[in-house]
């Protein structure tokens, strides 16, 4: 049962860190919660969410056919790197023309729930970096190929995915409150994160530290929180404790 508990939380953990950094899926979500409110923001987050749930059972169920699809992947940094642009530009175009308030990237007749499955969906770096937390745990035998560990491993996932994105989303309505006659300062910042965005990720392309080699080198996503999942999951001599 403990062992069974450790690996929800792990997921929680690997999850929750992983979401928090700046992104184009969380700042997104505060977006949209800025300009549409909390309602449209949440559909959007679970659109995330479900995205995430298949990419996580596709790393968990066939790490090997993955390895094989880097053109694949290659294609759809591509398609995540025009999106990025896209949403730099349409932030920035709000901000200019007080009268649209909005980007039409995000603000538009699109159900938000689809959107989100969507924008999170063609995004190729959640593969590798669930394909590299994805070995180590198999390695470091926190993982087992049994389905009770996948769907533990997968619903802590969710949990600490959800805990982030609500961060961004109860963040964005916050700044939305306490600037409401200034949103145009939002939509240049925001449309400035998404160019820095775009400048890392073409620069990573050029400097071929892009989704391929993280693939190749699944090691240098883990290695930062290695150590704390090991503490978290270590044996603590007592093998009844590790029963599942």
């Amino acid at each position: 049962m403990l062992k069974l508990l450790r690996i929800f939380f792990t997921g929680i953990f690997i999850s929750f860190l992983g979401a928090l950094p700046l992104g184009t899926q969380n700042l997104a979500a505060m977006q949209i919660a800025i300009s549409d409110g909390m309602q449209p923001a949440l559909l959007f987050s679970l659109g995330l969410i479900v995205a995430d749930i298949f990419y996580i059972y596709i790393t968990l169920l066939a790490m090997q056919w993955i390895q094989k699809q880097k053109k694949l992947f290659k294609a759809l940094e591509c398609v995540t790197l025009v999106i990025v642009i896209a949403l730099a530009a349409s932030n920035f175009y709000a901000a200019t023309h007080p009268a649209v308030q909005k980007n039409v990237l995000l603000s538009n007749s699109i159900p938000r729930f689809i959107l989100g499955i969507i924008l999170n969906g063609v995004n190729p770096m959640q593969i590798p970096f669930w394909f590299g937390w994805s070995t180590v745990l198999f390695t470091k035998k926190i993982l087992q190929p049994r389905w009770k560990h996948y769907n533990l491993f997968v619903s802590g996932a969710c949990v600490g995915f959800s805990a982030a994105i609500l961060i961004f989303i109860f963040g964005g309505r916050l700044i939305a409150d306490r600037i409401s006659n200034n949103q145009d300062i939002v939509y240049f910042v925001i449309g400035g994160i998404f160019t820095i965005t775009a400048i890392i990720q073409i620069w990573k392309m050029i400097r071929k530290k892009d989704v391929e080699h993280v693939m190749e080198h699944p090691e240098e996503i883990k290695t930062p929180f290695e150590e704390v999942v090991e503490e978290i999951n270590k044996d603590d001599g007592d093998p009844g404790k590790n029963a599942s």
